[in-house]
């Protein structure tokens, strides 16, 4: 179980689950029922979570810097603490903004020197569920910030600074520290065992028979075709081609990434799928759980953000549909199948008839890689060709509320957005929402217009 402490280190054991906080009732009386319960975490779940109650910083806390901290501010000294890799802060209202600035600074492991103070996207829900879903009316929600990579460190100091003017911060300020732990041996090898199911728990089968017709059972990946081959490929019973009334304006499938691939633990998420009624628009994203990370520890960044997702923010799995890193790999994100309408909660407001596309990192002042473009080019032609959708056309869908869309309004949207075109918000990053036209361009070519 997870436990808090108020002493300088408090540590969880591998399995986490949150003491009782309190709980934010449905945003309206007309909200679905809740979402069912999230699964108690198994006691031999990969990873840690280590979740520390912030305090109040006096004027006088090194972690004020010059000594100019007000009553409201929160935080931490620096202190010595179990490993970790990535970080966020969460509090218990899923409906209270932070309005403030969030800073860290971290100590690699082993060693003595502390890095430059980093910043934290304070974010609320704006990458969350929408407001009637059943999983944005849960109880097991908290508010979030977005989660930070910092590589392997076992120190670390915070700060949160409220806004000027503003009284307070959120209650129960408490900082999480995610070790995403080890991939199992097979993934970690790169490849699990095709069309062998032994081994296999039920949420591992379930999920890695959702894309049964793309790839062998327990694959770690799904392999790329040509456009001829995609246009063959049976995707709900039906062959592409014959799906599509005209010429079959799809992309070649890209290679995908599954959830086994990069070491999901599909214990831990909510049991089954949810599904919307089709793919009309793509929201780009980027993660902003910045740049230091290397292609080869991509997968632990997502173990983490869907640690993070799940038994910190309290969401059903991670929200993202697909991840793309920096080096252009493509990988599965929410479970239920890459070529089906998984209902995400990616875009608040948003998320019926789309799917979210995170690229890994902070696309704000650094320009995202080319292989990015291609890859989220690929990615866009091929799943929005499965539902017919011109790639430089612009679709209309109908907002669920949310701070730039009253609910209710029909919006008309490019295929590809990105997600400040449905929520005011930075997202995806000044360079990376940029790169969008070009995108938009690209991915029409994969698909043959």
């Amino acid at each position: 179980m997870r436990v808090s402490l108020a002493s300088p280190i408090a540590i969880t054991c591998a399995a986490v689950l949150s003491l009782p906080l309190p709980l934010a009732a449905p945003a309206a009386a007309t909200a679905p029922p809740a979402a069912s319960a999230l699964p108690p975490a198994p006691d031999d779940l990969p990873g840690s979570t280590q979740s520390l109650p912030l305090a109040p910083l006096g004027a006088s806390s090194r972690a004020g810097g010059d000594g100019s901290a007000r009553p409201a501010d929160q935080g931490l000294t620096r202190r010595d603490v179990r490993p970790f890799s990535l970080l966020g802060v969460v509090w218990d209202d899923p409906r209270a903004a932070l309005h403030g600035t969030v800073q860290v600074r971290t100590r690699a492991t082993g060693g003595d020197v502390w890095s430059d103070w980093q910043d934290v996207e304070a974010h609320t829900d704006q990458h969350g569920a929408d407001p009637d879903s059943a999983e944005g009316a849960s109880g097991a929600r908290r508010g979030a910030t977005a989660p930070l990579w910092v590589g392997d460190s076992d120190g670390v100091e915070i700060r949160v600074r409220a806004e000027n003017g503003v009284p307070s911060l959120p209650a129960g300020l408490r900082l999480e520290l995610i070790d995403p732990g080890e991939a199992p041996a097979d993934t970690a090898r790169g490849a699990a065992s095709p069309g062998t199911p032994t081994g296999l728990g039920a949420p591992e089968a379930a999920a890695t028979s959702a894309n049964a017709e793309l790839a062998p059972y327990g694959s770690a990946w799904i392999p790329a075709l040509t456009k001829e081959e995609t246009e063959r490929t049976t995707v709900g019973g039906a062959p592409v081609q014959a799906a599509q009334a005209k010429k079959p304006y799809i992309g070649p499938r890209p290679k995908i990434v599954t959830r086994k691939g990069w070491g999901a633990d599909e214990r831990i998420r909510e049991k089954g799928f949810v599904y919307t009624k089709t793919i009309k628009a793509a929201f780009v994203h980027h993660s902003a759980t910045g740049n230091n990370y290397t292609c080869s520890q991509a997968p632990s960044v997502l173990r983490g953000i869907y640690r993070y997702h799940v038994l910190s923010s309290g969401w059903r799995d991670v929200g993202y549909n697909f991840a793309i890193d920096k080096c252009g790999t493509i990988y599965e994100g929410r479970a239920g199948g890459v070529a089906k309408p998984v209902l995400g909660a990616h875009t608040l407001g948003f998320n019926t008839n789309s799917m979210g596309v995170a690229v890994l990192g902070s696309y704000g002042s650094s320009t995202p890689p080319a292989a990015v473009v291609t890859a989220v080019a690929r990615l866009t032609a091929w799943k929005l060709g499965l539902h017919g959708i011109n790639p430089k056309g612009t679709v209309t869908l109908v907002s669920g509320g949310g701070n730039l869309y009253a609910k209710g309004k029909k919006v008309k949207f490019h295929a590809i957005a990105g997600h400040r075109d449905g929520y005011r918000t930075d997202c995806p990053g000044t360079r990376l929402y940029g790169k969008l036209p070009t995108t938009r361009t690209s991915s029409a070519k994969y698909q043959g217009r």
